[in-house]
C-alpha cells in the first residue's frame, strides 16, 4: 500500500518521541509512507496550494486526513484526483468544534471510504452525522508497560500535565490549588504561559520541573488533575491511570472511557480534595492494543 498523510500541524511530523514511534511503527507496515504538513510560518491556504501542487504527479491507494475539517477537504481533493481511497481520522471532540468547523467535518465525513476515530465518544458522534463509511475505534498507541505494577508512595502531591497553553487552561489548576489545603503541585510541561503561571505561583507550593518523564512523578503524585475544557485524546491520562494515579476530570477525551473521576469543570477542586482523602488508587480500564496488533488494525481501519 502506498499512502499519502495529509496533517494539520508541522509537529504531526515531527511530533513527540511518542509520535515519531507511532509514525515509525505505521511507514513499516506499508510499502510507501508520505507525509504532508505545513511548513514552518506558512498558513493555511499556502500549505493547501503547496500540497495540491507536489501531490499532482504522485501515485496513492489511500489519502488519508489526520483531521476531518480543512485539512480533511484538502486531502478529499487529493485523493479524488489520485482515484485514491480516502480515510479520515478524527481526534477531535466534534461537539466542541465551532459551527464552521461541525459543518466542514459533516462534508468530509460524508465524502470519506473509512473513518478511523480514537473514542467510543467519537464514533457515536460521526454515527450521528449519518456517515456511511466503516468506523473503526482505535485508541492511540501507547506502551504502558513500563507504568504498569509500579510501586508507589503517594503523598498530598497533584500533579498537571501539558503544554502551558490557553487551551489547557493551566491557570485552573492554580485555582484548585488554593482551595485544596496542605497540598502540593507539580506542573509538568512548557509552553507560552509559562512566566504569567511563575508569576502567579509566587508563595504557593508549585513546582515547575519542565518537560520530563512522569514516571518518577506517578510515584509520588496522589492524583493527577486535567483542566483542559477539551481533549482529542489524553495521553497522560491513560498513562497516569495505568501507573495506578487517580485521575480527576471533566467529560473530556478518553476521561471516562479509561476510567478518570469524570466531574463537571466547576467540580473539579472538590473533586480532587476528596481523591486525596480517600487515597483511592487509580485503574485504567480502557482497553489496549500490543503493538502487533494494534499496526494490524491500524492498517485494517484504512
Amino acid at each position: 500500500m502506498k499512502l499519502l498523510v495529509i496533517g494539520p500541524h508541522q509537529s504531526a511530523s515531527m511530533g513527540s518521541a511518542e509520535g515519531r514511534a507511532r509514525q515509525a511503527l505505521q511507514a513499516a507496515a506499508v510499502e510507501r509512507y508520505v507525509v504532508y504538513t505545513p511548513r514552518a510560518g506558512e498558513g493555511k491556504l499556502s500549505a493547501a496550494l503547496r500540497i495540491l501542487r507536489e501531490t499532482k504527479k504522485e501515485e496513492f491507494d489511500t489519502v488519508s486526513a489526520q483531521d476531518p475539517f480543512f485539512v480533511g477537504l484538502v486531502a478529499w481533493k487529493v485523493a479524488r484526483r489520485a482515484g485514491a481511497r480516502f480515510n479520515v481520522q478524527v481526534h477531535a471532540d466534534l461537539y466542541g468544534q465551532s459551527f464552521l468547523r461541525h459543518i466542514l467535518a459533516q462534508i468530509v465525513l460524508r465524502h470519506a471510504d473509512s473513518v478511523r476515530v480514537v473514542s467510543e465518544k467519537i464514533k457515536t458522534q460521526v454515527d450521528r452525522m449519518g456517515v456511511q463509511a466503516k468506523i473503526t475505534v482505535l485508541p492511540v498507541y501507547i506502551d504502558v508497560s513500563r507504568f504498569t505494577g509500579l510501586q508507589r508512595t503517594p503523598e498530598r502531591m497533584v500533579l498537571w500535565i501539558g503544554r502551558f497553553e490557553k487551551e489547557k487552561d493551566p491557570l485552573l489548576v492554580l485555582e484548585i490549588l488554593k482551595s485544596v489545603p496542605d497540598v502540593k503541585l507539580v506542573m509538568l510541561g512548557a509552553g507560552s504561559m509559562e512566566a504569567m503561571l511563575k508569576e502567579k505561583a509566587k508563595n504557593l507550593p508549585v513546582e515547575f520541573p519542565g518537560w520530563q518523564d512522569p514516571l518518577g512523578y506517578f510515584v509520588r503524585a496522589g492524583v493527577v488533575v486535567c483542566t483542559s475544557p477539551a481533549e482529542s485524546f489524553g495521553m497522560s491520562m491513560v498513562e497516569a491511570l495505568a501507573a495506578g494515579v487517580p485521575v480527576v476530570a471533566s467529560d473530556v477525551g478518553v476521561a471516562k472511557e479509561a476510567g478518570a473521576i469524570v466531574v463537571p469543570r466547576e467540580k473539579l477542586a472538590e473533586a480532587v480534595a476528596e481523591t486525596l482523602r480517600m487515597g483511592e488508587r487509580g485503574r485504567l480500564q480502557l482497553p489496549l492494543l500490543n503493538k502487533e496488533a494494534w499496526v494490524k488494525a491500524w492498517k485494517e481501519s484504512l
